[in-house]
């Protein structure tokens, strides 16, 4: 985690927004001001969601902010999207009819990792 932290700060500009520890990971979520980029450290890959993507480093999942998340999740699931977190967590992770891993956020929720935010 913290050799791909130091890469996005000093070659991409990227912010760290924060790192906490829940439902089994780390996650640092960085910021460019714009995209939201989540690293992520499991417990173990024994984890449920460390086994969403397959085993090993790699890039789990994108997300997105919405500003509605459940008219979102009716319509990831109405068009063969499988929601794979529960509601309300704040990240609701889903995967698209193609295999993708993805969550939806609300929207604002990484405000603070904007310019001009604390």
């Amino acid at each position: 985690m913290e050799k791909a932290t130091q890469f996005l700060e000093y070659v991409l500009g990227f912010r760290q927004v924060d790192t906490g520890h829940s439902r089994g990971q780390i996650s640092r979520h960085m910021t460019d001001g714009e995209l939201d980029l989540a690293l992520m450290v499991y417990d173990s890959e024994e984890v449920e969601e460390a086994q969403w993507a397959g085993a090993g480093p790699r890039i789990h999942h994108w997300g997105i902010e919405v500003a509605d998340q459940t008219t979102f999740a009716d319509e990831i699931e109405r068009h063969g999207g499988t929601i794979m977190s529960k509601p309300g967590e704040g990240a609701l992770k889903f995967r698209a009819p193609d295999g993708t891993l993805a969550e939806i956020v609300s929207k604002g929720r990484y405000e603070k990792g904007k310019p001009g935010h604390v």
